[in-house]
């Protein structure tokens, strides 16, 4: 009786406007009260603000690109424009050149390129590298052209070190994942028979759609783009891989200055199969020369390739044993020397000629790969 008379007198209080506060009992005001503490957020720790810091300053570089490719209508045969594929790129230079990966433009027939600020953009194709899965697009996003990304290096990174991925996973655009270094120079099927070599393995989490965008270190510098994951189900599992940014540094500006991947060459033709043969019966590693290309550097320089006399016997030509200092092995040892020289350099060659060790200055000319 007495609870349903205090109820009645603090409503018949507020129908007149006057406010009461009656002392109720205490199952009255538990009920209201809220017995959890308001705790303020604390300073965020360094490493939190070194992330945000990275991003805000990093992911208006990076670009969401989105493909098309036309189909014929079967009942009107009317030629449309549907959505092909999408992917993640980022800005290279202040030229309006935009890097991703080859499998994200591959068989469309357009590409568009999304800035942070909302524009978007019909890209041109300006070249690509199959073996590399690199491509350059190009831009014209006038003065307002978000800025360069910050360019590394890779040939000094560490298993171990911290890394964060900016990319546009299954079409969410500009979102960050953190990880470490998990390994170095890892190879991966590319599929159609090739192979994509030395590249950087992640557990920062790389889903589709990631593909094309940068995978960045600690102090906010590209060192590589992050291009495939290995997972059974075909969603995240732990592994992604990234090209490593000197190649890209290597091959980049090829595409740009030529619309095609030219690889320095001596000139000549090697086969690893016959060149295991010969120099397992000269018993010395090496790349043995099959054929010395007329006009090539490798010819003005005097190297020598297999040689076949008139009775059927086979002369061996030079095997090369190093190139300016470095040794190779094979043929991808070879290429892996060569590709970090320009066009027109010269080079030390190292031959092993009927015995005795001799070196060679060779002048680097171009061949595509």
């Amino acid at each position: 009786m007495a609870r349903t008379q205090a109820w009645l007198l603090v409503l018949m209080a507020a129908a007149a406007g006057v406010v009461l506060y009656p002392r109720l009992e205490s199952w009255v005001i538990a009920a209201q009260a809220d017995p959890r503490p308001v705790i303020p957020r604390g300073e965020l720790t360094g490493d939190e603000q070194s992330t945000i810091e990275i991003f805000e300053r990093i992911s208006p570089s990076v670009v969401y690109i989105t493909t098309l490719e036309r189909r014929v209508d079967f009942w009107t045969r009317n030629v449309m424009e549907v959505p092909r594929a999408t992917g993640s790129g980022f800005i290279w230079d202040d030229g309006g050149h935009v890097v991703s990966n080859y499998h994200v433009i591959e068989g469309a027939q357009r590409a568009r390129v999304h800035l942070n600020d909302g524009r978007v953009f019909d890209a041109a194709l300006v070249g690509f590298s199959v073996e590399h899965d690199l491509a350059v697009l190009r831009i014209d996003a006038g003065s307002k052209r978000p800025a360069a990304i910050p360019i590394g290096t890779s040939a000094d990174l560490k298993v171990g070190q911290k890394v964060l991925a900016i990319g546009n996973p299954f079409g969410l655009d500009y979102t960050l994942t953190t990880g470490v270094i998990s390994a170095l120079d890892r190879s991966i099927s590319a599929g159609r028979g090739r192979e994509i070599d030395h590249l950087i393995q992640t557990d920062a989490a790389i889903n589709p759609g990631n593909s094309g965008g940068p995978l960045i270190d600690s102090a906010g510098r590209l060192i590589g783009i992050n291009t495939a994951i290995f997972s059974p189900s075909g969603a995240y599992a732990g592994i992604g891989f990234a090209v490593p940014v000197d190649t890209v540094n290597w091959v980049v500006p090829r595409l740009i200055a030529y619309g095609r991947y030219i690889r320095p060459a001596l000139g000549i033709r090697v086969d690893d199969g016959i060149s295991q043969r010969i120099t397992a019966q000269l018993r010395i590693e090496g790349v043995a020369v099959l054929q010395v290309s007329p006009g090539s550097g490798a010819e003005r320089a005097g190297l020598q390739g297999v040689r076949v006399l008139r009775d059927g016997s086979v002369i061996p030509g030079d095997v090369i044993v190093s190139v300016d200092g470095v040794s190779v092995r094979d043929s991808a040892d070879l290429f892996d020397a060569l590709e970090r020289h320009e066009l027109g350099d010269a080079v030390t060659v190292e031959v092993v000629r009927d015995g005795a060790r001799k070196q060679f200055t060779v002048t680097l000319t171009g061949a595509d790969r």
